[in-house]
């Protein structure tokens, strides 16, 4: 494992903030993301913890480190996954606040600090989650959510939250408030914390290889106390699913995600019995949707 040396400027910020990007095949854009943090300069440093990337971006990487000293990449480690990733890149980091960023999501400048603002006022362990916007400046999906359950993933990931009486956990067709409001769920896309709530957590629960990480850290926040909140002038434009994975490969991690998740937080016999029961419909819900991508265009296979 390798990462370079460079050392960091003593802060001159009131804030000082750490940017952790987790970045697996990418693709271009993440030499969008990388500028934007730079052009930052509420930002202290980027940590960039390469999973898995092409040599010539990985050239591009270090060609930025040599004239940037911000920059600080490590490599070598392989794809270890997207919460451990983020642990090992969030204990490198110098910083009082960690953001969670991904490298395909552009960050507007402010953003940063306007998450770190929130969070001062927030019962550690606290959470703050951007508002991640599509290419158009649509809130996209994911960016807020409701509490999740059995009941509604099996609604979300099916056509039954079309019907009057279910409900999506998905709340991006909601007005976007005018100010931070407290969320059950905010993305992992854009997620800060300061150090002593990620170290009150212990971080991301490395189980989760990809997906439903950030959907537990929330949950263990309030768990502990703590409060998650979603910040509407916190924007964020998220391309979203850019790296180069099998689509069918990323939604059966989602889907053990899920499994785990709702195993871990149910407590009764009778809960636990309804979701061995549910798991066909969500393997069904989430799975028929990657084969029908898969099907549609099969180079994501």
């Amino acid at each position: 494992m390798t990462t370079n040396v460079v050392p960091l400027p003593v802060s001159y910020l009131k804030k000082r903030i750490s940017v952790v990007m987790v970045s697996y095949f990418t693709g271009p854009s993440l030499m969008e993301a990388v500028p934007a943090v730079l052009a930052d300069p509420d930002i202290l440093e980027l940590i960039i913890v390469d999973n898995g990337n092409t040599v010539s971006a990985r050239q591009r990487l270090w060609a930025l480190a040599k004239s940037e000293r911000r920059i600080r990449i490590v490599q070598g480690h392989g794809n270890v996954g997207f919460g451990r990733a983020c642990n090992y890149g969030a204990q490198l980091s110098k910083g009082d606040y960690i953001l969670f960023l991904n490298p395909d999501a552009v960050i507007e400048k402010g953003t940063a600090m306007e998450l770190a603002e929130c969070g001062d006022g927030l019962t550690r362990p606290w959470i703050a989650g951007g508002n991640l916007q599509t290419v158009n400046g649509v809130e996209q999906r994911g960016a807020r959510r409701s509490e999740l359950t059995p009941l509604s993933a099996v609604v979300s990931f099916t056509p039954l939250h079309k019907l009057p009486w279910f409900k999506s956990i998905h709340l991006e067709h909601l007005p976007v408030p005018d100010e931070p409001v407290e969320m059950p769920i905010v993305s992992g896309a854009c997620l800060m914390m300061d150090r002593e709530s990620f170290e009150m957590l212990g971080g991301f629960d490395e189980r989760y290889f990809l997906h439903v990480e950030d959907i537990d850290i929330c949950r263990r926040a309030k768990l502990a106390g703590g409060e998650v909140y979603f910040v509407p002038e916190a924007k964020v434009m998220h391309y979203g699913s850019t790296s180069k994975a099998r689509i069918v490969r990323v939604e059966r991690n989602k889907f053990r995600g899920f499994v785990r998740y709702f195993w871990d937080y149910t407590s009764h016999w009778w809960s636990k019995t309804l979701l061995v029961l549910s798991i066909p419909f969500m393997y069904m819900a989430i799975m028929g949707r990657a084969w029908w991508l898969s099907a549609r265009k099969p180079w994501l296979e």
